[in-house]
Order: structure tokens, then sequence, then C-alpha cells
């Protein structure tokens, strides 16, 4: 399980964002094979908050743009459900809804719009912040799409830390 301290620190940077609507009916989209669209999330964010914090670059904006970076609230899968090619498109849909959910920073703001790349070539990240998620996102979907996730209990280890799983001790604890 991930350290306590590295646990707390990280719920303290995405604990405004994990539990609104917006970014719960993230788990009702489909991601990558198994995954959904808010699981993926959360391990791009946890990723990106580790290897931040170990740089000492801005952990909280990695975590908190890494949890929006996939915003966009449409199964891709669908016919009709997007306008254009999801992969080049999403990241403009994930920024309006992030936008829409909370006040972001420019760093977060660069995360999200610019996590495809070098997809969007045109859209090169300006901070190593940026980058750090651009490069979690495809490592964290790499290791789905090759059932690694499944394999170190991700799942679990994820709820934890974004304090999914914080209410149910709560309530274990006091009844």
């Amino acid at each position: 399980m991930p350290p306590l301290k590295q646990t707390a620190d990280y719920f303290q940077c995405i604990r405004d964002l994990i539990f609104t609507p917006e970014v719960l009916s993230m788990s009702e989209i489909p991601q990558h094979v198994d995954i959904n669209c808010l699981f993926h999330s959360i391990f791009v964010s946890y990723v990106s908050f580790r290897i931040c914090q170990a740089l000492g670059w801005n952990a909280a904006a990695a975590a908190r743009g890494g949890l929006l970076h996939d915003l966009f609230l449409y199964d891709w899968r669908q016919k009709g459900s997007h306008e254009g090619l999801h992969g080049f498109t999403h990241p403009q849909a994930a920024l309006r809804n992030a936008s829409d959910l909370c006040e972001l920073t420019d760093l977060e703001k660069d995360i999200i719009v610019k996590h495809v790349w070098p997809l969007t070539i045109s859209k090169m990240p300006k901070h190593r912040e940026t980058f750090v998620v651009s490069c979690a996102d495809k490592l964290c979907a790499l290791a789905e799409m090759f059932h690694i996730y499944h394999a170190l209990h991700m799942g679990l280890r994820l709820a934890l830390a974004s304090g999914l799983l914080q209410p149910l001790r709560e309530e274990t604890r006091d009844g």
C-alpha cells in the first residue's frame, strides 16, 4: 500500500475535486480495457504527484491536472457522443469541463490541454509538470492494457490514496 504520509499529502491536493459529481461520473465512462475513466485519471494523477514530489516540482498541480486531464465526460467509443477525433479534441473538452468545475491555475490548464502531446505536436508542454503528466498518462495506459494495473492491485491502492474508501473507514471506526 502507498505510504500513509504520501497518501495524505496526495489526498489534500485533490480533496475538493474527488467527490464532485463531475469527477465521480467518470466512473461510468470506459477508458482502457476494463478500467473506467475515473480510476485511469486517479492513476495518472497519483503517479504524476509522486514523480513531481520526488523531484521537488509542483506535485499539487500535477495531482490536480492529472485528475482532471480526461474530464471529457462522454463515452468516446459511442458514435455521435462528441465532435472530431477524440484523441485530438478531448483535451479541450476536459479543459472546458474542468474550468466549469473549479478555478484552474495556468499550470493546471497547460497539463489538461497538452496531456496528449506529442499527438498534438503544435501544443508542446510549457511546464515540466505537464510533461510528467503526459508521460504518466501513457505509462498508466500501458499498465492498464497489459493488465499490470490489476496485478499490482492498483484499484484498491488508488481508492485508498484518493480517499474514495475513507468514508468506509470512518464508518467502521465509529460503529
